[in-house]
């Protein structure tokens, strides 16, 4: 835990702030609302127009950081922080951080799918980010390769080079991928499949969203990668398809939370109301339509339905500390 910590808490020196001006060092004021968040810059920027928006009265920041790199901060500053709101806080590095959130037992839980649901009841659901093989059509037709069909297929000499994969120890796309093989084959098979994989692979990305931009740019013709970062891509007039294996489509939860003491901060009580009414439904819509609602359902063109999932169990902080202690590929 202490090492993984401690490689987080160096990467959280990378953040990127999307806000108009730096977060000074002195204690928010009253109506000033700091949140950090994980999620992709143009999730942020929605959030910031709606939130100025909304509450012209309040002074709101959002804060890029690596989702890993926001449980690191946290876990190193405890209470005692400028976070006010934590978003797109990865379910996998709760474990880090629970201890310094508030309770939010006050806000209806039932409304959510059972898995969705963090036992702790200290931050609520937000995001169901979910993966799938992608892969570039044209590129394929140029190499006069074929499309695979399992995971064993991307094993194959003819695809080597044209594997675009995230690198599971910093970024949370490629652990999931890591996560749903290792539950669904076994950790000695699974992780002797990663390590053949890595010959066919073009490079291991930093960010989960390396692949799709390798695909995009026709540098790879197989990523291993995000479907709503895929669908957006694909919408935007990308030649992309997606496929999804007998195992399923990997996935990781994501929520969002109050440091304890911040919830005492009237706007900042406000803005989080506003995101669990609103905000979050609001993202489901327009981005990641995924179900973590168990009667609300949203449709985005091109995005697939009754996509089948993997298993996701046992995603805990302690057992990812434990698989990529021994991730050497």
């Amino acid at each position: 835990m202490k090492r993984l910590l401690t490689c987080l808490t160096a990467a959280a020196m990378l953040a990127v702030t999307i806000s108009a001006s730096m977060i000074p060092a002195a204690a928010a004021q009253d109506n000033r609302v700091v949140i950090y968040s994980g999620a992709e810059e143009y999730r942020n920027e929605y959030f910031l127009q709606r939130l100025t928006q909304e509450f012209p009265q309040y002074d709101i920041t959002i804060e890029y950081m690596p989702t890993g790199n926001l449980a690191a901060k946290l876990a190193a500053e405890g209470t005692d922080t400028d976070i006010d709101i934590i978003y797109d806080l990865d379910y996998s590095y709760a474990g880090l951080v629970e201890e310094y959130l508030c309770d939010l037992s006050e806000y209806d839980q039932t409304i959510f799918v059972e898995d969705a649901i963090a036992p702790s009841g200290r931050y609520l659901p937000e995001t169901r980010n979910g993966g799938a093989i992608i892969i570039n059509p044209e590129v394929l037709t140029e190499k006069g390769l074929e499309e695979p069909t399992c995971y064993e297929d991307l094993l194959k000499p003819e695809y080597k080079g044209l594997i675009s994969m995230p690198d599971p120890k910093s970024s949370g796309t490629g652990y999931m991928f890591v996560k749903s093989l290792v539950n669904a084959w076994g950790e000695e098979e699974a992780f002797d499949y990663f390590s053949e994989l890595g010959e066919n692979i073009l490079q291991f990305t930093s960010s989960g969203s390396g692949p799709v931009n390798a695909l995009v740019q026709g540098e790879a013709a197989i990523g291993l990668g995000m479907t709503a970062q895929a669908v957006t891509q694909i919408n935007d007039g990308a030649d992309l398809k997606l496929l999804f294996f007998e195992e399923g489509s990997p996935y990781s939860l994501y929520g969002y939370a109050m440091p304890e003491g911040k919830q005492e901060n009237p706007a900042v009580k406000e803005v989080f109301d506003f995101f669990y009414n609103t905000l979050v439904k609001e993202d489901k819509e327009l981005f990641y339509p995924e179900q973590i609602y168990k009667d609300i359902t949203f449709e985005i063109e091109n995005y697939p339905t009754d996509i089948p999932y993997a298993d996701m169990s046992d995603n805990t902080t302690e057992e990812k500390q434990r698989l990529l202690e021994n991730w050497e590929f």
